[in-house]
């Protein structure tokens, strides 16, 4: 026990400060290859946050552990809007790019309903994987699209006085991600081991501490976002953060250990992640319109307190 704490301790330590770098790199590269701050956000960052949930998701299934594979994309998702964007909201308020309304928001509100479909006849084939994985290219290739030529402007030079080459930013970036999905790792790997001490289910397991656990880089990387005042990279980090998790890592236990999904997943967690989309999505919709084009900060409570509710329920059922 001992050992698994110091591992959580060390991991989350680990995790901030690699958090920090990657997201000010990753900002760097937006700023010099004139890139959208929200694509960086969905796309980048969002996959690089996304990373540890899909390793883990892969190593359950394999291990024959779909509780955890399935449970730890359904509980991060909700961790992501519940907890991450309720904390982010706590530190300021969160302007809104009104393009959201119109992209975004509808795409992860698509994959969020298509993932429900897929799961009622309470088995995740290799089929739906399938479906799931031409989902995301489809979706990938709406927010890319008008974005700007990536490959063009890599190939561009900058100037002297930029603050550093790309190719230098996109050095550190990845060191910090690579540090940022090792520590993740080394924490989630503390947490299983010592909820497993204590006797608890996979499933609850999946939905709870692998879910926290893999969500931290989605938070770290939130509340770096805001603090540096990178507003966009942060909503992007969430919003980008679900749509893979359901269209890249929900797949991963489809494909590699196809069987039943849990009656519980149907009829409790589902339920909660699709509940907690839909109030995001709300108030992305509804600030959008208002004078201040922010998500206030007072928006943090009920988020924090819906996610809280969930977790005593788990506490309670699981």
């Amino acid at each position: 026990m001992l050992l698994f704490s110091a591992a959580l301790i060390a991991g989350l330590i680990l995790l901030v400060l690699s958090s920090d770098k990657f997201i000010e790199h990753a900002a760097l590269v937006a700023e010099k290859l004139n890139v959208s701050p929200i694509v960086i956000g969905i796309t980048l960052v969002a996959l690089g946050t996304s990373a540890p949930e899909m390793v883990v998701s892969a190593i359950a299934a394999l291990d024959n552990a779909p509780g955890i594979a399935i449970g730890n994309v359904i509980g991060s998702n909700i961790a992501n809007i519940g907890m991450v964007f309720g904390a982010t909201l706590l530190l300021a308020a969160v302007p809104i790019n009104g393009g959201l309304v119109k992209k975004e928001i509808p795409l992860v509100l698509a994959i969020t309903v298509l993932a429900g479909v897929l799961m009622l006849d309470q088995n995740l084939s290799v089929m739906d994987g399938v479906i799931l994985l031409v989902a995301f290219v489809v979706i990938l290739t709406l927010l890319l699209k008008n974005s700007g030529n990536l490959e063009d402007e890599l190939t561009e030079e900058l100037p002297e006085d930029d603050g550093g080459s790309v190719t230098r930013s996109l050095i550190i970036a990845a060191l910090g991600l690579a540090v940022l999905i090792g520590s993740s790792k080394l924490l989630v790997w503390g947490a299983i081991g010592i909820a497993s001490a204590l006797g608890v289910s996979d499933l609850v397991i999946g939905l709870t501490i692998v879910a926290i656990g893999t969500s931290l880089p989605e938070l770290a990387a939130s509340i770096t976002s805001v603090r540096k005042g990178h507003h966009d990279i942060a909503i992007g980090n969430v919003l980008g953060s679900n749509i893979f998790n359901l269209a890249t890592v929900l797949p991963l236990p489809a494909l590699l250990a196809p069987g039943l999904v849990e009656d519980t997943v149907l009829s409790r967690d589902y339920w909660w992640m699709l509940g907690f989309t839909l109030l995001f999505a709300l108030a992305v919709i509804i600030y959008s319109k208002h004078r201040s084009f922010s998500i206030p900060r007072w928006f943090a409570l009920p988020l924090l307190g819906g996610y809280a509710g969930y977790l005593y329920l788990l506490a309670m059922n699981g």
